[in-house]
Order: structure tokens, then sequence, then C-alpha cells
């Protein structure tokens, strides 16, 4: 094989990162997709073509068992299981993987799963890789998904070289600021390194909601919504601030607060 074509996917972004980091240091590995959400992922794995996949076993919504069962063992790429309970891990492995990686690995165990996989390919062991796969989804069911995440309860801030502890309920609303994000909280404002793609990952989906590219808003101190020109909206919030809703934004809003919008 002249290239490995690879996609990861996991709901957890450091850990897709983590695997990706490690790939990136690879001779002869093209990272073609990598997924937070196991529905896209399925998607881009019909698609192709795709040789080998990092799949986590527990993610919410499908389980990387149901991923599987939905690609179909006879389309599915080969496989390398990453989890951190290791009795699905050893059971997947047994099983139907190439190889598993238990979390947290190290870099020389990522490069033995990777190693592995290699050989599997090499060797062109594509009926054996089906037949393990079927075997799998037919006779086990799948693991028990974890709970979706509250998500953070408190946010550090510096402040005057002290380190300050936000409770997030008490966040009003995020915005953008470049590579920065400011929090607002109750007229006080806090500045954080952080992004907002990575913030909103990390904050309780039932509580805030990304209204607009730069502003993550806390649902609970929205108080009105007043329309504006071409399905534009403006959100206000309980101490009268005024923020700006998109219209790729506006259906997510109204499914959060139980609304059409």
């Amino acid at each position: 094989m002249n290239s490995l074509r690879v996609m990861v996917v996991d709901d957890e972004l450091p850990a897709r990162q983590r695997v990706e980091d490690l790939l990136a240091g690879e001779a002869g590995v093209e990272v073609v997709g990598s997924y937070g959400n196991p529905h896209d992922a399925i998607e881009a794995i019909c698609r192709g073509p795709v040789d080998l996949v990092f799949l986590d076993v527990q993610m919410p919504g499908l389980t990387g068992l149901e991923v599987v069962r939905a690609v179909g063992p006879e389309r599915m790429p080969a496989t390398v299981f990453v989890t951190a309970y290791d009795r699905y891990a050893l059971r997947a492995f047994d099983l139907a993987a190439v190889d598993y990686l238990l979390k947290p690995f190290d870099d020389e165990r990522f490069e033995q799963a990777l190693a592995r996989a290699r050989e599997w390919l090499r060797l062109r062991q594509v009926d054996e890789l089906t037949k393990k796969l079927r075997s799998l989804v037919d006779a086990f069911p799948d693991p028990a998904p974890r709970p979706e995440p509250a998500g953070l309860e408190r946010i550090a801030v510096d402040v005057r070289g002290q380190r300050l502890l936000v409770a997030t309920e008490q966040i009003d609303y995020i915005a953008a600021e470049g590579p920065y994000a400011r929090i607002h909280v109750a007229g006080a404002r806090y500045l954080i390194r952080e992004r907002m793609h990575v913030l909103q990952a990390r904050l309780d989906p039932r509580r805030f909601c990304r209204i607009h590219r730069s502003t993550i808003v806390n649902v609970e101190r929205i108080t009105a919504l007043e329309p504006l020109f071409r399905g534009d909206h403006v959100v206000k919030l309980r101490d009268g601030t005024r923020l700006k809703l998109s219209r790729s934004h506006r259906d997510q809003l109204g499914r959060q607060l139980g609304i059409t919008i």
C-alpha cells in the first residue's frame, strides 16, 4: 500500500487530537477524516475510500459497535477499537478488531496497533476481518453508552495574579475575541485563551447554546426574542443585553428552548 487512509472517530475532542497527532508523525499515513459525531462518521466511511478506522467504543448517540452495524461488516474498513473499558476492549479485540487501544495509551502501544493494522492490510486479510466483524455484531450486544456529560461546572480565570473559579451556571454569555473568549458574568468580564468550538464542546449542552459563530449564551438568561429582517433575530437577556441570533443557529436554539423560531 502506498498510503494508508485513516479515519478517527471519537466524541471526545482531546482523544481525537491525540490520535491525529500520533498519526502525523507516521510516514505513509493520510488522515482522511476526523469525526466526533458517529452519524457523520458512518456517512464518511460509506463514501470512502478508508483503509483503517480508529473507533471509540463508548459514544453518546451511537456506540462503536452500532457504527459497525450501520456501515455493515462487509463495508467496514479494518478497525482499531479505542476504549476506556477493558472488558469491552478485550472482547472486541478477541472477536473482531485488528487491535484495540485502552485509554490512556502511550506512544509505543499506539505504534504497535498501527503496525499490526498495516500488516493485516498488507496481507489483504479483508475476508477474515469481515468474518470477525460479522461475528461481533451478530453475537454480542452493544455496551451501554456513557451518559451524556453534564459539562464543565467551573472555568478558571486569571485576575490580577489570582486564579478565580467561575461557576458556569453563573455565566450570562461568552463572546469570541480572536483566539480568546470573553466570559460575561453579572456585569464582570473575564478573558481566557480558548477557542469557541472547544468551549462549546465542554459546556453543558442543556444549559448553553451557540447562537452565533462568535457567541455562546446561557439559555436560562434569555427573556425575549426580537425578530429582525431576513430571518435574523436578537436575543435579549435578563440584564438587558442584546445579542444577535444568526439564521444558521436559529433552529438549534429553538429546539433547546422548546419553541419554533
